[in-house]
């Protein structure tokens, strides 16, 4: 039995968009990811989250799935543009009740909320009005959204997340152009980010100056890695995994934990990568209450051979492919989900430990883990999900080898993710959930995975 730390938070996670559905419903305005997926080719055969699984509608049936499964966390985003469909002014009461009817099904349920503010799904008059996260204006409005939030649920809601993967929407939504707003640049990729973290900064002096004292939550910001192995052992190729790591994973934590961007990201990025003024750097150092890592997988790091580097598909997850110059490739022996990414739970403890040392031993919380598999269009292949039991407690266990035989302090893991949902530029084609989820009808059916989970949860181990 590998038993893990009292009170160690298992729980699982969605996001708004992925699951509400109702996007035009109840007053809700329309959200930079509405409009992409509009556009024709933008999508997995053009499909959209207009529906998605009906969350909206759904709310009750969807937790008693969590409480089914004795779920004790389940970390959810809001959806910006059903509170305020502008962005900006005006309150829909119709979504802060229905924001309120979930959390209050959660704590009736002894289900502990963790939060979400912004899971890239930024309302689209921001987006066309103010041109959204290039903007050094939007914090502010990330900041007035944040208080609304604060305001009317912070009384219940004790665990807060600024921004999700702002990785991606930097690099995704305005680097290559694959995610919403579909924007390719070499340069907006270091605006959109700066303008995150200074959101992420001002958001968290907000709540602790004027609602952490009252409401005693916590709060803090989930980045997503992978890691990034030596392919030799050679200093070139070490030196390259570690810049990966830096131009992926430093370019966000570093300003919180050690006040600026990495200094290789300065040397290689040059103007185009924007210096926090004082008053800005004094706000996101040592923003966060937590470590959040969204963590999948991993890939060899190389020093390029030739003067070009290749663009780094999406998969990768590679950043700024020419500013960074790594080579990434895999290992023909490892195994790969249906997202193509590689199945190596040995990286997850090696991630851990990277972060430990490098950010002088912070709570850590894995805020999303998991693996979409193929053939779970079936319900009848979706339920015998062995391998996805296979892949979590194999991640567990370098989770619980990291804290017991590394001393990092892990205090949580949330699976990705409940029930099967839409998966962004992928559309419905890739299946994370624990419930499979039939998209003409919306029924949910347990996967063998979520009996499982439930197991581990109740054990509080493997």
């Amino acid at each position: 039995m590998k038993t893990f730390p009292q009170n160690f938070t298992w729980g699982a996670a969605t996001a708004a968009h992925q699951i509400e559905g109702a996007w035009q419903e109840d007053g809700r305005g329309p959200c930079i990811w509405d409009a992409f997926t509009h556009i024709p080719g933008k999508s997995h055969r053009n499909q959209t989250a207009d529906v998605a699984c009906d969350h909206y509608h759904r709310v009750e049936e969807d937790v008693a799935l969590m409480k089914a499964m004795g779920l004790k966390a389940y970390r959810f985003s809001f959806s910006w543009s059903r509170l305020m469909p502008q962005g900006r002014g005006a309150v829909n009461e119709a979504g802060v009740a229905f924001y309120n009817r979930l959390i209050d099904a959660l704590v009736a349920n002894n289900i502990t909320p963790w939060v979400t503010l912004y899971h890239w799904d930024l309302p689209l008059a921001l987006q066309l009005e103010l041109d959204g996260l290039v903007n050094p204006e939007i914090a502010d409005h990330f900041v007035r959204y944040a208080e609304l939030c604060f305001e009317r649920f912070g009384d219940r809601v004790k665990h807060w997340i600024t921004f999700n993967e702002p990785w991606c929407s930097a690099v995704l939504g305005h680097g290559i152009g694959y995610f919403a707003p579909g924007r390719v640049s070499q340069t907006e990729p270091y605006l959109a980010a700066h303008n995150l973290i200074r959101a992420h900064g001002k958001i968290v002096d907000v709540y602790r100056r004027k609602f952490q004292p009252a409401q005693k939550g916590v709060i803090g910001i989930t980045n997503n890695c992978d890691w990034r192995e030596p392919k030799t052992d050679s200093p070139a190729d070490r030196a390259a995994a570690e810049r990966g790591l830096e131009f992926f994973l430093g370019w966000f934590a570093d300003p919180i934990y050690r006040g600026d961007y990495p200094d290789c990201m300065r040397e290689r990025v040059g103007e185009r990568l924007p210096r926090f003024s004082d008053a800005d750097r004094a706000l996101v150092l040592n923003s966060s209450d937590f470590f959040g890592l969204n963590f999948y997988g991993g890939m060899l790091a190389a020093e390029p051979a030739g003067e070009t580097v290749a663009t780094i598909v999406p998969t990768g997850n590679g950043g700024m492919a020419a500013d960074q110059r790594v080579e990434l490739s895999d290992d023909p022996a490892w195994e790969k989900t249906d997202m193509d990414w590689n199945v190596v739970p040995d990286f997850c403890r090696k991630m851990l430990g990277w972060i430990d040392r490098r950010y002088g031993h912070p709570p850590i919380y894995i805020t999303e883990n998991g693996a979409a598999l193929h053939g779970e269009d079936d319900v009848a292949v979706a339920v015998n999900d062995t391998r996805r039991i296979d892949f979590i407690n194999r991640y567990l266990a370098a989770c619980h080898a990291a804290i017991n035989e590394d001393g990092v302090d892990l205090r949580g893991y949330f699976v990705w993710t409940l029930m099967d949902n839409f998966e962004w530029a992928l559309g419905y084609s890739k299946r994370f959930g624990l419930h499979h989820v039939d998209f003409a009808t919306g029924k949910r059916t347990p996967k063998q995975s979520a009996a499982w989970y439930a197991g581990v949860m109740r054990r509080n181990g493997l």
